[in-house]
């Protein structure tokens, strides 16, 4: 929910782009300047108020609102509390993985045995604990940044590693466009930093051409998976090996 100070800074910012002065926007309000100016300099005024301002600009409240809403800081993490109530409802957890993919409920409904009012009620939570701000016609945007990534020891991680993790590498990674690579070696502690960045690109490469490729039919994509890791690591069988 935006608040009135965040309001307040999207009508200064529409008012510097509309290049009305606060002397022009006083006419508009029947006010005298002085009080125009006070008032936006405590960024504390009712909605009424808001709404008059608007109306002075031309623009839409919801409009105004969306602005706002667009222009939040987006959630590079979760929290413990959030992950956790994610993780507790499995067909909440793969709505939250369907919306992380930007698909439509649409799209969900068709695809998984949930109901439509089931994954009405799931993007509902999802607004609550802040993953998505849920729109008319059930249409949502993620606050989730393109770096997003799960707490490495949260509840969502813990899940796929008891859960998922050996379900994935039981498949042969031998498909079209599939691979799998073991790469192991002692490198520069210094150098080691450069090596994880470039995976993070790779990792962001494939999260903004996901993003591009919404726009193609659905007969044209394909799901994957991306998993990328790298850790100071030695197989704990070796391990048990070493001298002492």
């Amino acid at each position: 929910m935006s608040t009135t100070v965040d309001l307040v800074q999207a009508l200064k910012n529409e008012l510097k782009s509309a290049r009305m002065t606060y002397a022009d926007l006083a006419r508009s309000l029947d006010m005298a300047e002085s009080s125009v100016k006070r008032m936006l300099a405590k960024s504390d005024m009712p909605l009424s108020r808001v709404d008059a301002i608007c109306r002075a600009l031309k623009i839409d409240f919801a409009e105004l609102a969306r602005r706002v809403a667009d222009a939040q800081p987006l959630l590079k993490e979760l929290t413990h509390e959030q992950e956790k109530a994610v993780v507790k409802d499995k067909k909440l957890l793969l709505v939250a993985i369907s919306v992380l993919s930007q698909w439509t409920l649409e799209q969900i409904v068709a695809a998984y045995r949930v109901s439509e009012a089931e994954c009405i009620g799931c993007l509902a939570q999802l607004d609550r604990i802040g993953i998505i701000e849920l729109r008319p016609l059930n249409r949502y945007r993620l606050k989730l940044a393109k770096t997003f990534r799960w707490r490495p020891h949260g509840p969502v991680m813990e899940f796929f590693r008891e859960n998922v993790v050996l379900d994935y590498y039981r498949g042969g990674f031998d498909g079209p466009a599939e691979g799998l690579l073991l790469v192991h070696g002692s490198i520069s502690r210094s150098l080691a930093p450069a090596f994880l960045e470039r995976l993070q690109r790779v990792a962001q490469d494939f999260a903004q051409q996901h993003q591009t490729d919404q726009k193609l039919s659905a007969k044209d994509r394909e799901g994957y998976t991306l998993l990328l890791g790298m850790r100071n690591w030695e197989f704990e069988l070796f391990t048990r090996l070493r001298r002492g």
